[in-house]
């Protein structure tokens, strides 16, 4: 059986979490990839808002396994966190998931390295989320890491003095304060000991096994393709890939296993932190549409910045990730606006006008938007698409032939049932 991929095609916010929860009870298997607890996964059901960070979505189905593969970094505090609100909300029999032996831990210095570093960079600092997620995959390419296997060796108390050892030097070089770390290193052991209760596996053998019993797999992805660390808007990126290549060496999984792969976007764009935005929207523009969709981090609160829809960037997300079909979300936030631009080009400072992404975005002078005259009501009081206002789906239209892949769904609210399935077009 194949491994389908879901994962976000912006610079992450796209609501994935919501698609993975509706998708998920046609699997057995949810698996989360890559990213760590800078991720925030939001899904709304009976009146309930809930947020995972390092979870996969598809916790929520007590009859899925969920599992956590190595490529995902875990900080075990937070991860303890996310376990007792969970079982605050019944969930106390945990049998369902499962956690790589491979996955990367990050340590209390980790964090703190993440805020020395971010503030010797002064103006240039790349807005990092301070949880410790750079300073990990550091370690994990350097080969000093410590790995959730560790956490059942006799040996892991030693490897985890070495490496603070290290990180303090670093801190110390930085002159970064950290007189609280022995407070933090309390709750740190507190939580591993929680973590060495869970389902610590080989995790690649779990995925073949799960692959050759003919179950089916959803490898879910964190951030989003914008934010990848080859592809990305470099430097202003995360640490991991966040593309379908992702899921390969993040589950173990072998290319061939790959089928379907669903992009996630956003109706607008939004990105959190430093990094060029072409499409960005300033003032008052920018205000409405950021308090019309909430558009504030699940997992930092930071108030995103917003803009139009980016195509240019879209396509090249959704052709990197060979998508094989599209989930657009939040198109009720655009209810209200009397017109709605997409960018289709960028005109660079060469005059040149081009539908690529180019190396240094700081390249783009300025954008070539298409206007739509807006739609004016509620998208929620519709029975099918068909139904929905003329001017809303020639919107849906034009972004489907431009990017020449297939809308399979639009989200209309944050709800589990705020859906219009969309019948497939052949473009």
């Amino acid at each position: 059986m194949a491994v389908d991929v879901l994962l976000g095609l912006q610079w992450g916010d796209e609501g994935k979490g919501k698609i993975v929860d509706l998708l998920a009870p046609k699997y057995d298997v949810v698996a989360r990839f890559q990213g760590g607890p800078n991720a925030g996964h939001t899904l709304e059901f009976d009146g309930i808002k809930h947020v995972l960070h390092q979870i996969p979505s598809g916790i929520f189905r007590e009859n899925i396994k969920n599992y956590i593969g190595n490529g995902v970094i875990i900080d075990p505090i937070i991860f303890s966190e996310e376990i007792r609100k969970l079982k605050e909300l019944g969930l106390s029999d945990l049998n369902n998931l499962y956690i790589s032996n491979k996955a990367h831990i990050i340590i209390p210095t980790h964090k703190m390295l993440d805020a020395a570093y971010e503030e010797a960079k002064g103006a240039g600092k790349i807005g990092s989320t301070l949880r410790g997620i750079g300073p990990t995959y550091q370690d994990k390419i350097a080969r000093t890491g410590l790995r959730i296997g560790d956490t059942l060796t006799d040996k892991f108390y030693e490897k985890y003095q070495n490496l603070k050892s290290w990180h303090i030097h670093l801190l110390d070089s930085l002159g970064y304060d950290y007189s609280k770390l022995s407070d933090w290193e309390e709750s740190f052991f507190t939580a591993v000991e929680e973590l060495r209760g869970l389902k610590i596996i080989n995790g690649e053998y779990f995925i073949e096994e799960n692959i050759h019993a003919g179950k089916k797999i959803l490898a879910e992805g964190a951030q989003g393709s914008h934010l990848d660390i080859d592809f990305g808007t470099y430097p202003y990126v995360t640490s991991s890939n966040t593309t379908v290549a992702g899921a390969c060496t993040g589950l173990g999984v072998a290319p061939k296993y790959i089928k379907d792969v669903f992009g996630v976007f956003k109706a607008y764009c939004t990105r959190v932190g430093s990094g060029p935005f072409p499409t960005e929207l300033f003032g008052a523009e920018g205000e409405e549409l950021r308090k019309a969709g909430n558009e504030f981090g699940a997992t930092t609160g930071r108030p995103r910045r917003c803009g139009w829809l980016d195509l240019p960037s879209l396509r090249h997300s959704v052709f990197l990730n060979g998508v094989t079909k599209l989930y657009i979300t939040k198109s009720d936030i655009l209810d209200e606006l009397g017109t709605i631009n997409v960018c289709t080009d960028y005109e660079l400072n060469d005059g040149s006008i081009t539908g690529q992404v180019p190396y240094d975005m700081t390249d783009i002078k300025e954008m070539k938007l298409k206007a739509f005259e807006g739609w004016n009501k509620t998208l929620l009081d519709h029975e099918n698409y068909g139904a929905l206002p003329s001017n809303f789906r020639d919107y849906i239209d034009f972004i489907e032939g431009y990017l020449k892949t297939p809308i399979a769904m639009v989200s209309l609210g944050p709800g589990r049932l705020e859906n219009i399935d969309k019948p497939l077009a052949v473009v």
